[in-house]
Parts: structure tokens; sequence; C-alpha cells
């Protein structure tokens, strides 16, 4: 998308920026509707623009003539103004930690609830939308996400806690392709109901290209991918963590990033939206060679075309499947 010079490439100049509701407005015109507005239902381009209230109608008479620019967006339905909206995803994109919610509804002067609302919906628009395999060197792990059991109440411990390891948490696995200069390392990862074969090389065949060079510790749960892969193993056991260019610390420097976004700015993450928090930080991870307002365009030509309503965030309704 061409953007026009004066484009901000800081906070402070977004903020600026997009403060004028006639920049909001343009912004959201020229993502929508490069070849100019058209009726989202009807397709047609025969419509008015009704200035006193910022809405188009379509010329032909049917249901629901009028519309906004947040229509067929993640903003659909929100009362927020756009120049809010357009903050929060400045802030969450850049942010290399991420923001809470309760510092975003201060930053931006909403409620505590709004703001969490919202961050889930641009969490949405950071869902890649495709799926590209990985291949070259490819580094594979798994983690566990949960609070830890000293820290919970007897109660809460008994409940949860039936086993060993990462008992009473939730897996999540990971796929790294390294990156060779220019390109940088880029990675994909995903929630599991647990670590079993099927799952795990489930999840690598469908996400790396057959004849890839794949890197994984000794856990059981790997054997057998050399049928298709050229499969080297990292035994950690041994205390052998990097053996020539064999190693999987790329990935697990990826596991750092992400728990201390989790532990460190949103201390709790339910299991029902972990894959969300997911997307947010592979997101920044594979977007970090760009700048901030580059990272900013990349989520905002997201927006369109997805939409997460209440009820499906909070498990009252289904939510549309994650990519």
């Amino acid at each position: 998308m061409d953007t026009p010079d004066a484009f901000p490439t800081t906070l402070q100049e977004a903020i600026l920026f997009f403060a004028d509701p006639a920049h909001c407005l343009n912004f959201m015109v020229s993502l929508r509707w490069p070849d100019g507005v058209t009726c989202p239902r009807r397709g047609s381009q025969e419509v008015r623009f009704i200035k006193t209230r910022r809405l188009w109608e379509c010329k032909a008479r049917h249901a629901k003539r009028q519309f906004s620019a947040k229509v067929g967006t993640i903003f659909e339905d929100s009362p927020i103004p756009l120049a809010k909206w357009f903050a929060a995803i400045w802030l969450i994109a850049n942010c290399k930690n991420g923001i809470s919610s309760y510092e975003l509804a201060r930053d931006i002067n909403v409620t505590q609830k709004t703001a969490w609302f919202l961050l889930h919906r641009i969490r949405l628009a950071m869902q890649t939308g495709t799926f590209e395999r990985l291949s070259g060197t490819v580094e594979i792990d798994e983690t566990f996400i949960g609070g830890a059991a000293r820290f919970m109440h007897k109660s809460v411990k008994a409940r949860k806690i039936t086993g060993t390891g990462g008992a009473g948490k939730t897996v999540v696995m990971g796929v790294l392709e390294r990156g060779k200069a220019p390109k940088k390392s880029r990675v994909q990862a995903t929630v599991l109901p647990n670590t079993k074969r099927a799952n795990l090389q489930g999840e690598v065949r469908t996400r790396v290209e057959p004849g890839s060079e794949v890197h994984t510790d000794e856990y059981v749960g790997y054997r057998g991918l050399d049928d298709e892969y050229a499969h080297e193993v990292v035994r950690h056991a041994a205390d052998e963590y990097v053996r020539g260019h064999v190693t999987t610390n790329g990935i697990e420097n990826f596991w750092t990033l992400l728990k201390r976004t989790i532990k460190g700015t949103y201390t709790n993450c339910e299991p029902f939206h972990l894959h969300r928090y997911l997307a947010e930080q592979t997101f920044r991870f594979n977007e970090r060679g760009l700048k901030d307002g580059e990272r900013f365009l990349h989520v905002a030509m997201q927006v369109i075309g997805r939409r997460l309503t209440y009820a499906q965030l909070t498990g009252n309704n289904q939510e549309p499947a994650p990519t």
C-alpha cells in the first residue's frame, strides 16, 4: 500500500497524525477501497458520502444501505474512535513485551474490559491468514505454558496438578526456520492437546517441507521423522546443546521471549485464549526487521475481513479457527 510522505514513523507522530478524524477515515478508505468505495452488501460503487455522519449510503434500495469504514473489519460495531484503535495497534505491534489491558486502558482512556476486548481483536488481525511451509534448516521444540505449582493455593494445586513435569499446563509446539542474511529466522507456534507422537509429528509434517533438515531434542515423540527429513538430535540429557550447526537454541530463544511476555506483562493466559497470544508474539518475532510504522501498516492491512465478537471471545459462541 502506498503511504503519504507524512505518514508517522514514531508513536508520537502517529498520535498526532490520527488525532485528525479525516486522516483516520482516509487511511481506512485507502485500506478498504483502494479502487473506490463500494457497498459491502451489493458491491456497487453507486454510493454517496453523508458528511455529517461520516457514513456512505448505497443508492440501490436494500437493507442496511448505510455503512461505515469499520464494516467488515475488526472494528465493526465498536464505538471506540479509530484514533484510539490505531494507537492500540501501534502499541501492541511495537512493544517488544506486549502491553497489558490495564496499561492500554490508561493510555487511551477506556475501561480495562474494553481494552482487553480491543487487544484480542487486534491479535486476531496478527494471525498470518495464510499457511506457508518452512524449509531449509528447521528447529523444533515444545514447551509448557501455565502457572508454577509452587505459587498455587493448595486447593488449586490439587485440582490442576495431577502428575509431574508439564501436568496441568498447556502444550505449545514451535517450529523455527533459520534465516540466512539478509533473511531473518521465522517461527510458527501452535497449541497442542498433548505431546503424543501423532500430534507432534503431524504438526511437523504439516508445517515443514519434506527433505528439510530438522533439529530436535531427544524426546521420543520425534522418533520416526527420518523417512521424510534429515533428522538431527541434540542430546540435552548428556549436557549437549550445540554440536556443530546442530542446535535448538533458536526456538528456545523464542520460548524465552514468549514467557517473558506472558509472565512479565500478561501474568496469566487462559488456555482458551493462548493461541491469540502466540499470534501476537510470532508476529513481532517474524516482523522484527521492520520499522515501527511498517509493522503498524502490516497489522492494519490485516484488519479487513476478520471479526471477533465478545460472545466468541468469552466462549459463549464459536470463535473463528486460528490459522
